[in-house]
Order: structure tokens, then sequence, then C-alpha cells
């Protein structure tokens, strides 16, 4: 049997993973790296350390897993999105660190060009809206403030990449310089309608276009590599970003088919066919994924921090050792108590759009406990999914079923919560690594393993169905409640 190694380049970790021919998930590594916070609002990533962490979890893979090497017949890649690198093509060394999509430094950038009122030119060609989420100001702000690097830029000297760009560019020791459509959909730079990189937005961001990667199809092949000597020399085929495989990973290859993926941050992501609609205010449009020379789109509202919420309760506050308590303390008591957990740490993400919005505990008395309070950061996940798929409904796209996927979909009490809040029926992935698997189904159409879409759906033979429990009176209350907490945190 011939196995793909899927890379899933994270924003917390890398994982190597190995998949066989049936696309089933056979071992797996993770190495986590640093986050850097230099200011408040700042999020960083060492690239050079996630490419050395990259070869290390395919050598841990290697050494963890009974396959020979020789066994292994292509790598698939999806990442972090937005995530942006600036390198220098002579020396392979990144001019900065990598400026994470949860960075803000970029807030008065994109403000400025507000004001200049450029907006609805760029969610025109992108899809999206005007702010540091999106990698373009990041970009822009390393070649603003690092000495020569506007220079370097101009003289064609230096490479802009997502994750996967940075990845493609070392794995093929600096042959290939690529993207896929979906991240390059993420930039604010890609016209999502022509799918080429847009000079008019390049020059609004002061980005020479020598700087881009080569955009491909989510299904194509992106060069050869070894893994720095780990492996024969294979095919990079099969690339998109990290929420873009979870929608392909979770087969929702038809119009209404919707996925929800609970990470770092969290992603709702309906696909809405083979037209780049116009999106309601407060989500976005991007390419959904790109496979067998068409090319489907998505509405997508993304969440700053849901899994970055237990984090925070785990590392700083030390209110649980690990995410595997949050389920047993939030059962323990029959509600919040009135207490609820806005996890603004980086602003607020879709629909509200405030970078200045601050996280708030709200609602405690005398008799609040560290179980109210892990109950009610629980319960903010469950909210602020809620949020954009109330967003999505109300935009006419009807949804058919909400898939859902990643770490927390195995916490009983959030899903059950999560079904209640959307009062809808949800169907957990029988895959926590839907991401890459999405990845790998994109490699099996490069490789031609698979031919029709048709082909890659009757993989999923799983249903894990789960349904509102909850009276549609009391989800009215809750959320209200919500709303209103909401509130509080707005800046704007």
């Amino acid at each position: 049997m011939n196995y793909t190694l899927a890379l899933d380049q994270s924003t917390s970790a890398t994982k190597a993973m190995l998949f066989d021919e049936n696309a089933t998930l056979i071992a797996r590594i993770s190495v986590d790296h640093k986050q850097y916070y230099p200011q408040p609002g700042w999020v960083e990533h060492d690239p050079e350390e996630i490419l050395r962490n990259t070869y290390k979890s395919v050598e841990l893979l290697l050494a963890k897993s009974p396959i020979a090497p020789a066994d292994i017949t292509s790598v698939a890649i999806t990442n972090q999105r937005e995530t942006v690198v600036v390198w220098d093509k002579r020396t392979g060394k990144p001019v900065y660190n990598a400026v994470v999509w949860q960075c803000n430094r970029g807030t008065k950038i994109c403000e400025d060009l507000k004001a200049q009122g450029y907006e609805s030119l760029v969610t025109e060609k992108t899809g999206l809206i005007i702010n540091p989420y999106f990698s373009a100001s990041g970009v822009k702000w390393i070649l603003d403030n690092v000495k020569g690097a506007a220079e370097a830029a101009r003289e064609g000297h230096l490479l802009l990449g997502t994750m996967d760009s940075w990845l493609i560019w070392n794995l093929t020791s600096g042959k290939v310089h690529a993207t896929d459509y979906t991240n390059a959909s993420r930039t604010l730079l890609f016209n999502i309608h022509t799918l080429n990189w847009d000079s008019e937005l390049l020059d609004l961001f002061t980005i020479p276009t020598s700087m881009t990667p080569q955009a491909l199809p989510c299904d194509g092949q992106y060069g050869t590599t070894s893994m720095n000597g780990l492996l024969p020399e294979i095919p990079i085929a099969g690339v998109l970003g990290d929420s873009h495989g979870a929608l392909a990973g979770q087969m929702c290859f038809e119009s209404g088919m919707g996925k929800a993926t609970y990470g770092t941050g969290s992603s709702i992501m309906v696909n809405i066919g083979e037209k780049a609609l116009p999106a309601p205010r407060g989500l976005v449009t991007s390419v959904g994924f790109a496979a067998k020379g068409k090319v489907y789109y998505a509405f997508e509202g993304n969440i700053h921090c849901t899994g970055a919420t237990i984090k925070w309760m785990q590392d700083e506050l030390q209110l649980i050792q690990s995410a595997a308590e949050t389920e047993a303390l939030a059962t323990s008591v029959k509600g919040t108590d009135g207490v609820y957990f806005v996890p603004a740490f980086a602003g607020l993400g879709a629909p509200w759009w405030d970078n200045d919005a601050k996280a708030l505990i709200c609602g405690m008395n005398r008799g609040t406990t560290k179980a109210h309070i892990v109950r009610a950061a629980l319960e903010s996940i469950a909210y602020q999914v809620k949020d954009l798929m109330a967003l999505i409904e109300e935009s006419g796209v009807e949804l058919r079923e909400l898939r859902v996927d990643g770490g927390p979909v195995k916490n009983k009490f959030l899903m059950q919560f999560q079904s209640d809040i959307l009062q809808a029926k949800i169907n957990r992935s029988p895959i926590e690594e839907a991401s890459a698997l999405g990845a790998v189904l994109m490699n099996g159409f490069a490789m031609k393993r698979l031919v029709e879409l048709n082909d890659a759906a009757k993989l999923r033979t799983n249903n894990d169905y789960i349904v509102p429990e909850m009276p549609e009176n009391q989800v009215k209350a809750l959320y209200g409640e919500w709303k209103k907490a909401v509130q509080r945190t707005l800046m704007k």
C-alpha cells in the first residue's frame, strides 16, 4: 500500500500524519512551537523554528510508525491561514518573525485605508474586509519597519507567503514559490473572481508583485521533496488552508453543506457553490476549495479565541490542568449562575470585527466558582458559533447540515450546548484531523487515486448526530444575555 504524509502546520503546533490509500489516519505526531507576544495585541512565530519542527515531526513519525519511508509516495499540506512570512530568497532567511493571524499590529494601516474609502473596492475584489486578521497589513508593516526591507523588496530580493508557501519553498530547496487559491484568497491581495494577484491591491499596500507566490488549485502539484533527506524524492501534491481543508475533509462538496472547526480560533464555513456571492455584513466570501477544474466558494466567519480561551485558563490562570477537565467542571454546576465570558483577547472577529474589544467575564457574585467560569468559557465557544450561523442563515443560504470537527468536539457538554443554542442537529466528524484529511483528498485528486468529488464523499462512512434538548425559550433567554455581554466589550 502507498501512504500519504500529511503536514498540518497550525497556530500552536506542527503535525505530521500518515494516511493510507483509503484516507484512514494511521499515525500522528505533534510538535509545539513558541508563541511570541512582543507587545499587547501583537503575535509572532519563528518561521525557522516551524521549519525545524516540520522535519522533527516527520522524523518522529517515521520512528513511531512501522511504515517504510519508501512506501510514502507523496506529501499533502494544510496550514494556519493568514499568518505571513517575508524572507530573502538570496539567504533563505526571514527578514522578521512571521506575523500571526491573531496579530493586531496592522490596525492603523487598515484604518487608514478604510478612512480613504477603499473598503468597498477591496471587498468587491477579495470578498474580505480590510482587517489586520488578513495577511496584507502584516507584510506592509514588515516592509515599512524592518530596516532595508522595502528597498530589498523593490529590488526583487524578497518573497512573501503564508505558511504553506514558506514550507514549500524550503521543502523544494528554493525551487518552488507557490501557494494555493484558498490561502491566496485570505491575504487581501488576491482577486477571487480572476484568481490572480491584483496589482491595484498590491499597490494599496505598497507590496511589489515580485514578492508573490504562484497561485495554483488545491489539487495541483507543487514540486518534489525528500523532507531534508528523510524520504525518497516525492511530489508535494494537495495544498489548502486549514479551514478549507476541514470543509473538504468533512466532504462538504455541495452548496448548503457547512462545517465548524474548533481550534485555537474557530472557522464556520458554508459551501455556496461555483459563484462568489457577496457575503452578508460581518461575514466574508473566500475560495472554499478548487479541485477537478472547478472553484467552489464559501461564506465564512472567523472567531479569534475558542480553544485559545481554554489554553488561557490552563496556562495563565491555572484554573485547570488540561482541557480534558473542562467537561466534568462544566457539568458539576447546573448553569453559569449568570456568568458570561467574552474572550476578546485579540479583539473580536466576525461578525463584530472590533480589534479594540477587550475580554470580559461578567455576572459574577460571591458564590461564583471556577466551575462557573469554566462553564461560561465553554459556552462562549457555542455562542460565538451561533453569532455566525445566524448571519449565514439570514443571508438566504439554506444550511443543509453542519458538520463539526477539531479537538473540542470530544467534549460532550460543549457539543450538546452547541446543538441546543443553534436549535439544530449537528454532525460530529469521525476524524479529529479533518483539515489534514481534506489535504489528503486533494492529494488523491492530484495523484489520480480519486477521480471525482463523489469518490471522496464515499469515504465518509460514519455520522454522529447530536440533537437539541433545551427548550427554545430557555435558549432565547441565554442567548439574549450573551449579546448584552458582547455589547459591553465593544469599543465601536
